[in-house]
């Protein structure tokens, strides 16, 4: 969720940011510039790399990871035709307060919520509003609790009432890329195959992956390096390190997989109308392979 900015691109022939192994003017050049500039996904390049989580961070992390979880899974009994969008807000945030924690959106650049409603077209980002739920609609809810100072950032998709088969296929091959992808990281492994397996799974279906948005490094910081496409080689970016913690949420669309910034400076929507979903889980790197700190 909401993936930080950088400060200065990368020049037009120099290694894009998002670690693909391809120049910037091959990948991310046209995406960045259909983005606001708050909403940009390049920052600066960090020597230092992802930071190395101990065992009390990472115990932090997990149990605010799994109050997140919690709050998703109350939604499941929650959302349904007739809510809003503010009604599942005003859910989260209760949950939160009365957990002792609160919500890394709210304020954050300005975002107005304590959670993301990203409905059909809406790929990511949106606001919750009056907006009411129908029959046929599917939903991306993305929570992330701070507790004691740490982060879980987690998000899943809802089905509300008859969903047609081509917006439960899209959901359900999402939810599989989110797998594949997690099934990858193991210290020693590269972020380019996490990204590989994603794109691969989704295009073998007929969908796209969103490039604008990327994972992220998280835990401490609502956002860390380092920076997780969900695309890409095999064996290319970053090689994953035991004790890094990152978010790994693909967002596929049934279509191209271009976006469109809405006038509130922060829904992203498909350009061409059609379905979009994600998952998303917050993974610990280990020497035998990963932890999802978010289930």
């Amino acid at each position: 969720m909401f993936e930080e900015r950088r400060q200065r691109p990368p020049g037009r022939n120099e290694a894009c940011w998002c670690g693909s192994g391809k120049k910037y003017k091959k990948c991310h050049l046209s995406s960045d510039r259909s983005l606001p500039p708050r909403q940009v996904a390049y920052r600066p390049r960090v020597r230092s790399g992802p930071s190395i989580k101990n065992a009390a961070q990472i115990a932090g992390i997990r149990t605010a990871g799994s109050l997140t979880r919690d709050i998703l899974d109350l939604l499941e009994t929650r959302v349904e035709a007739g809510v809003t969008t503010n009604d599942v807000d005003r859910w989260v945030s209760d949950e939160l307060r009365k957990n002792g924690a609160r919500a890394a959106t709210l304020g954050y650049k300005g975002y107005p919520k304590s959670c993301c409603t990203s409905l059909n077209e809406v790929i990511c980002h949106g606001i919750p509003e009056d907006r009411v739920f129908l029959d046929g609609d599917i939903v991306n809810i993305d929570v992330t609790s701070i507790l004691e100072g740490y982060y879980g950032d987690a998000s899943r998709m809802y089905l509300i009432g008859n969903v047609s088969s081509e917006a439960r296929r899209l959901v359900e091959v999402t939810r599989e890329c989110l797998e594949r992808g997690m099934a990858q990281v193991r210290h020693g492994g590269y972020l380019g195959d996490i990204g590989h397996a994603i794109q691969s799974h989704a295009e073998s279906h007929g969908f796209s992956v969103v490039r604008a948005f990327v994972g992220h490094g998280t835990g401490v910081d609502f956002h860390e390096e380092p920076q997780v496409p969900h695309f890409g080689r095999r064996g290319h970016g970053a090689p994953m390190i035991a004790g890094t913690v990152f978010t790994i949420e693909p967002m596929i669309n049934a279509g191209r997989y271009d976006i469109k910034i809405l006038a509130d400076g922060w829904t992203a929507v498909t350009v061409d109308g059609s379905l979009s979903a994600q998952w998303e889980h917050t993974v610990l790197v280990t020497e035998e392979g990963y932890e999802a700190l978010t289930v």
